[in-house]
Order: C-alpha cells, then structure tokens, then sequence
C-alpha cells in the first residue's frame, strides 16, 4: 500500500509516465490548479507550496527506492516548483502561462545554484533544484512582466 501511494504521489498523479517531457507533462496539473483553483489567492498559494516542497521532499526520497535516482518518473518536485514559480505573479493567464513557460526553461537549464542543489542527498536534491529554479523562475516572469507593461 505505502508503495502505491508514494508512486501516486511521486509521479504527480501518475503524469511522470509520460513517454516524453515528463517535466513539462508534470507541472501542468499544478499549473491548473493555482490557475482555476487559487487563482492568485497569494496566502492559499504560499501555504500549498510549502506543503508540496515537504511532500515532495518525501515522496521522492522515497520513490527513489523503486525508480532509482532523480528518475524522470518522479514529477511531484515539479508541483513544488510551480508552485514556488507562481508566487507574486499577478493572476492572469498571460502572466501564469509566462510563468510556466520560464520555469520549465530554467528548470531544464539549470541555473546556479540550481544545478548545485541537485546534488542534495534523496528527496532534498530532487526537490531543491526545482524549488531554486521556482525562485528564479518567479523573479525571471516578473521582470518579464514589468519589461512588457513598459513597451
């Protein structure tokens, strides 16, 4: 039972079985739910976040047992670091889409200390660097956001 529920979890729902860009497939599903659900509700936003880091600190560590490390199967660090991503942007579609757009490049391209973070024993590595690259990805998607208003 513990394996099938921290499979669950680990692979965002089951999204980590993509056959490719598991990544990208994996933080849809949060994308949708800070979109339709939270909808730039920022305290909501702040606290589901921090409970996606902590489970998915958990449950990576965990499914590393079956899937070995940092295996593509396990998204949930992608949850995590949408939602971190999503966090002081202002709620619209345009803004959020721009969000998930940059969050995945640098998520993939690993800017330091992204890269450095990764290497963080079990579910830590797996989660830190998508956490770091949220940040990054926040702070990127704001600038955008501002250079856009200004032209």
């Amino acid at each position: 039972m513990k394996k099938y529920i921290v499979n669950a979890i680990a692979t965002g729902l089951g999204a980590g079985y993509a056959p490719f860009a598991s990544g990208t497939v994996g933080s849809i599903l949060p994308w949708l739910i800070v979109y339709f659900v939270i909808r730039g509700e920022q305290f909501t936003l702040a606290i589901v976040g921090v409970i996606a880091i902590t489970i998915s600190v958990w449950s990576a560590g965990e499914a590393e047992k079956y899937f070995g490390h940092d295996s593509k199967k396990i998204v949930i660090d992608e949850w995590a670091g949408m939602f971190v991503t999503l966090m002081f942007i202002p709620y619209s579609l345009s803004n959020y889409l721009i969000g998930f757009i940059v969050f995945r490049a640098l998520d993939v391209i690993k800017i330091f200390p992204a890269r450095q973070a990764e290497k963080l024993p079990g579910g830590w590595g797996v989660t830190m660097d998508d956490v770091v690259a949220g940040i990054q990805s926040s702070l990127a998607t704001q600038l955008i956001i501002l250079l856009i208003a200004k032209f």
